[in-house]
């Protein structure tokens, strides 16, 4: 095993106060596609770069062009946990992991078994009626045509944090808690350039700030042990 593996192994099976911040990384290894990563037929199907389709502003203006992104891109329902959710949920279990914090609105670590999830970005499962409230689950957007609509006339709206809009102050303030008090902090699968979110690990005050990513990132200098590489790999050999 490689040395740099054994060595976050060894600071896991140490611990019983982990927490682990992921990004997009983290959903690609099941299938679900990062939306900023433009593949060669992006730029044929949609006029406008995606961080504006995801805006407030846009969403407001445009519904119909922001849905068909959002069901084309987002709305992934069929995709299953990876070896890192099922891991994480395993050190949960195991009383080794307190919370996982996550930039992605897919529920793949619910799914996994994870029960302690701050969602920074939301969710794709939450949907909500702008007039009336009224709630609505994935399955229910995937079938709507167009612009899914309540019977009260209102648009509903998915429960993710869309650019221009800020995150939920409450999910932020657990996750600094979680942070600021950890043993060991395990940030994978995220390029830690989308903020707020990316600051939120400089809440860490520990000496194991690991780092498991298959890019380099503006953080890693600051890292105790860095495992570049699949998060789903180096997971499973732990």
């Amino acid at each position: 095993m490689d040395e740099k593996i054994e060595k976050l192994k060894e600071w896991i099976d140490g611990s019983d106060n982990i927490v682990f911040f992921g990004g997009a990384g983290v959903s690609t290894e099941s299938g679900i596609p990062d939306f900023r990563s433009q593949d060669g037929l992006y730029n044929q199907e949609y006029a406008y770069p995606p961080e504006t389709i995801l805006s407030h502003t846009f969403f407001m203006r445009n519904p119909k062009e922001f849905y068909r992104f959002y069901r084309n891109k987002m709305l992934v329902l069929d995709a299953k946990p990876n070896a890192a959710h099922r891991k994480l949920a395993q050190w949960e279990k195991e009383g080794r992991l307190k919370a996982v914090i996550t930039q992605n609105i897919d529920g793949l670590h619910q799914k996994a078994g994870s029960k302690e999830v701050l969602e920074l970005h939301g969710s794709i499962h939450r949907n909500y009626c702008t007039r009336c409230g009224k709630f609505f689950d994935a399955e229910y957007m995937q079938r709507a045509e167009g612009v899914p609509k309540c019977e009260c006339g209102g648009i509903i709206k998915p429960d993710v944090v869309l650019y221009e809009e800020g995150l939920d102050m409450q999910v932020v303030s657990k996750a600094i808690q979680y942070i600021s008090r950890a043993d060991v902090l395990i940030v994978g699968g995220t390029s830690l350039v989308v903020y707020p979110a990316a600051g939120l690990i400089d809440y860490y005050n520990g000496k194991k700030l690991v780092m498991v990513n298959k890019s380099v990132t503006p953080k890693d200098a600051g890292a105790d042990l860095l495992v570049q590489g699949s998060i789903g790999e180096i997971f499973s050999q732990i």
